[in-house]
């Protein structure tokens, strides 16, 4: 059965329960979470669970192809890279303003968050809105 994107809601397409990363991790362990979960970003949060930032495959990359940051890469962390603040969206919201929020801002995800406005709850990714579009979703 095909799904279309009109009407459907960020809550309804996320990806729950990210896996998220604190900012004092180091690098070389955030790139292992990356490669080991398989995904692309992560949010960033602090002791008590509330985001304070993202750290993508893009930032990682970026630091690498910069010569003085991958030369210090040993001793950064997640901090040194992460955008911050993290873009996010209620999970009430529709696809269409995730879609152009994603797109006004250049970025390949956001951070679904709680009523709170601080708690990552779930990721809304490209992929999962192209995936949306062609009606596969789960």
């Amino acid at each position: 059965m095909s799904r279309t994107v009109t009407g459907q809601t960020v809550g309804e397409l996320m990806t729950r329960d990210p896996i998220s990363i604190r900012a004092d991790v180091s690098l070389h362990e955030a790139a292992q979470l990356l490669d080991r979960h398989r995904i692309r970003g992560l949010p960033v949060v602090d002791p008590a669970g509330a985001l304070i930032g993202v750290l993508s495959q893009t930032d990682l990359v970026r630091a690498r192809a910069t010569e003085h940051l991958w030369r210090n890469w040993p001793g950064l962390a997640v901090r040194h890279l992460m955008t911050q603040p993290a873009l996010t969206i209620p999970a009430a919201a529709d696809l269409e303003e995730a879609a152009r929020l994603m797109e006004e801002r250049h970025v390949h995800r956001l951070v679904v968050v709680a009523d709170d406005g601080c708690t990552p709850i779930g990721i809304i990714s490209t992929t999962d809105l192209v995936r949306a579009m062609a009606g596969t979703a789960e």
